[in-house]
């Protein structure tokens, strides 16, 4: 899977998830979208870092394991920017597709 679309997945899960009371890390676990879990470790570090998320504690030993930590996981302001800019690119894209498709 792509990891943009990884991406997308776990910042839209976390948007739904403004509405509810509790939400858990496992509901966007590695399992759940089907990707190893270094990689899943990898892109929550990078969301984290870039401050599209918020609520998690990344670290990494001397081995270079990455050990997180969910105190309450959440999406930022820059996260919601960050799914509403790719919205309406994907909106513009498949507008453009079937532009092309008709001129054919």
């Amino acid at each position: 899977m792509d990891n943009f679309s990884v991406i997308y997945k776990i910042l839209k899960k976390l948007e739904k998830a403004m509405d509810l009371d509790e939400f858990s890390i496992d509901d966007v676990s590695a399992e759940v979208l089907k990707i190893s879990e270094s990689r899943w470790a990898a892109i929550i570090e990078m969301l984290c870092e870039n401050g599209y998320i918020a609520g998690v504690t990344v670290q990494r030993s001397a081995d270079g394991e990455i050990k997180i930590s969910e105190s309450s996981l959440r999406i930022t302001l820059k996260g919601l920017e960050y799914l509403s800019e790719n919205s309406f690119m994907r909106k513009a894209a498949n507008v453009a597709k079937g532009i092309i498709e008709t001129v054919k």
